[in-house]
C-alpha cells in the first residue's frame, strides 16, 4: 500500500530499480487477485448447483406433493429459495468481471441469509422429528438422496451450504481487498462487502456459541439429582466445571466437592450415593452461591508451591477452596475473577442504560394550592388512617403542612382515645 501511494509523487525522484519494484509489486497483486477470482467464481457455480438441486428436488417437489405441512416446510427450508435467486444474480456479475458491482449488489439482500442463519437450529430440530415421525417423508428423502446428482450427499449436508458459503465469502473478499489499489474503482466495494459479509459470520458464530452453552446447561441439568435447581436460565453461560476440596470452618476434615461455575452463580454440589438406583452416577445441589455479591482472594498459591488455595467470600457465607494442583487452582481463580467482572460490567451497563432511558417519574407538582409545603410520607399516611375511620376518603393531591398534619393527628388520635373509654 505505501509503495502505491509513493508511486505517483515520488517516481520522478526514483531510479529505475525502484520504478521496477513498483511495478513488480504491482504485477503481484494483480497475479493474486486473478487467482481469488478464478476461484470465487469456481466456487460460487458449484455453490448455485448445488442450491438449485437442494430447491427443484426437495423444496419444489415437496410442495406440489404436499408430503410436509407448510408450516414445516418453512421451518426446514427457511429462506432457501430467495438466497438461491439472489446467488444467482451474483453468479452473473463474477463471470463477467465484475466483482465490486456485483457484490455491491448483492450485500443488501443479506437479510436472506441473517433469517437463514437464526432459523437454523430449528430447521435441524424440525427435521430430525420428521425423519424420525414421518414415514412418507423419510421415504422421499431417502430416495432423493440416491440420484446421481446429489453425489451421496445427504440434505442435512446440503442445508449446511449457505452458512458454508458465508465463511467462504469472508476470506475470498479479504484476499481481494488486500490486492486490490486503493485506487482502484472496485476497492471501496469491495471493502464495504467485506463489512457486510464479516457481520454475518459473526452471527453465525455467535449462534454457534448459543447453542453450544444450551447443550452444556442442558448437560449439567441431567446430571443434578431433582428439579429444584433450575440450571437453565436467560443469560446463563456455562463456565467451566471440576473438583475441588472444601476447607471447613471446625474441624481438620477436608471434603472434596464438585462445582459448576456458570456467568451468575457458583454451584457446590456432593455426588450421591453410587449404590442409588437412578441417581447413582448424578449430584445432589448443596448451595448456589450469586456471583454478584462474592470477592475472590488467593490465600496461597502465588509460588510453584503443590496446590494453593482461594477465599470465597458472600454477604453472608465463606468458602475456602483448595486444590493439590497449582495450575488448577490458577485456572478456577482466572475463570471466577473474571465471571464477576464480565457480572459486574454487564450490570453497570444496564443500569446505565436504564438511567438513560428512564423516564422521570411525574411530581405532585401543580396537583398540590401554591404556598403549600408537601407533608412527609409517613405523615401523609396518618392523615390517612385518622380519617378513614370517620367515612371520608383521603385526597393524596391536597396535603396539608407539615405542622397542621401533626396537629390533626395528635387531635384525632385524642378524640378516638376519649371515646374508646368512653365505650
Amino acid at each position: 500500500m505505501a509503495i502505491q501511494f509513493l508511486s505517483d509523487g515520488v517516481s520522478v525522484a526514483m531510479s529505475a530499480d525502484g520504478v521496477d519494484g513498483v511495478q513488480q509489486q504491482r504485477e503481484r497483486w494483480e497475479r493474486k487477485r486473478g487467482r481469488t477470482s478464478r476461484e470465487l467464481v469456481r466456487t460460487e457455480q458449484q455453490y448455485c448447483l448445488r442450491l438449485e438441486l437442494l430447491v427443484t428436488y426437495f423444496v419444489k417437489i415437496l410442495k406440489a406433493k404436499g408430503t410436509l405441512q407448510q408450516d414445516i416446510m418453512e421451518s426446514i427450508f427457511s429462506s432457501i429459495t430467495s438466497i438461491h435467486l439472489v446467488n444467482q444474480a451474483l453468479l452473473a456479475y463474477l463471470e463477467d468481471e465484475k466483482l465490486g458491482l456485483g457484490f455491491e449488489r448483492f450485500c443488501p439482500h443479506l437479510n436472506h441469509y441473517y433469517t437463514y442463519v437464526d432459523n437454523f437450529e430449528k430447521a435441524s430440530k424440525v427435521l430430525q422429528v420428521q425423519v424420525k415421525k414421518n414415514k412418507a417423508f423419510r421415504r422421499f428423502k431417502k430416495l432423493q438422496e440416491s440420484r446421481p446428482e446429489f453425489r451421496s450427499s445427504t440434505l442435512e449436508e446440503l442445508l449446511q451450504l449457505p452458512l458454508q458459503r458465508v465463511q467462504q465469502y469472508k476470506h475470498f473478499l479479504r484476499d481481494l481487498a488486500e490486492n486490490t489499489s486503493p485506487d482502484h474503482h472496485e476497492f471501496p466495494q469491495l471493502s464495504g462487502a467485506v463489512k457486510a459479509i464479516s457481520a454475518v459470520a459473526q452471527r453465525i458464530q455467535d449462534n454457534a456459541r448459543s447453542q453450544e452453552n444450551h447443550l452444556q446447561l442442558l448437560r449439567v441439568q441431567k446430571l443434578l439429582k431433582g428439579r429444584k435447581t433450575k440450571v437453565l436460565a436467560p443469560g446463563r453461560w456455562y463456565v467451566r466445571e471440576g473438583w475441588l476440596k472444601v476447607v471447613p470452618t471446625k474441624g481438620t476434615e477436608v471434603k472434596p466437592k464438585m462445582f459448576f461455575l456458570f456467568s451468575d452463580v457458583l454451584l457446590l454440589t456432593a455426588p450421591c450415593s453410587a449404590l442409588h438406583p437412578t441417581n447413582g452416577d448424578k449430584f445432589a445441589c448443596r448451595h448456589a452461591y450469586p456471583l454478584r455479591e462474592c470477592t475472590v482472594d488467593k490465600v496461597f498459591g502465588h509460588t510453584r508451591s503443590q496446590g494453593g488455595l482461594i477465599s470465597l467470600t458472600f454477604a453472608k457465607d465463606k468458602l475456602l477452596l483448595m486444590s493439590g494442583d497449582q495450575e488448577d487452582i490458577n485456572d478456577w481463580y482466572r475463570s471466577l475473577t473474571s465471571a464477576i467482572g464480565q457480572l459486574m460490567s454487564r450490570n453497570t451497563t444496564v443500569h446505565g442504560r436504564d438511567g438513560l432511558s428512564r423516564k422521570p417519574l411525574r411530581s405532585f407538582e401543580g396537583l398540590t394550592e401554591p404556598n403549600t409545603p408537601t407533608a412527609p410520607s409517613h405523615t401523609r399516611k396518618r392523615v390517612r388512617v385518622s380519617v378513614e375511620p370517620q367515612g371520608q376518603v383521603g385526597d393524596p393531591c391536597s396535603v396539608p403542612p407539615s405542622g397542621g398534619a401533626e396537629r390533626a393527628g395528635a387531635s384525632k388520635r385524642a378524640k378516638l382515645s376519649t371515646a374508646g373509654a368512653e365505650r
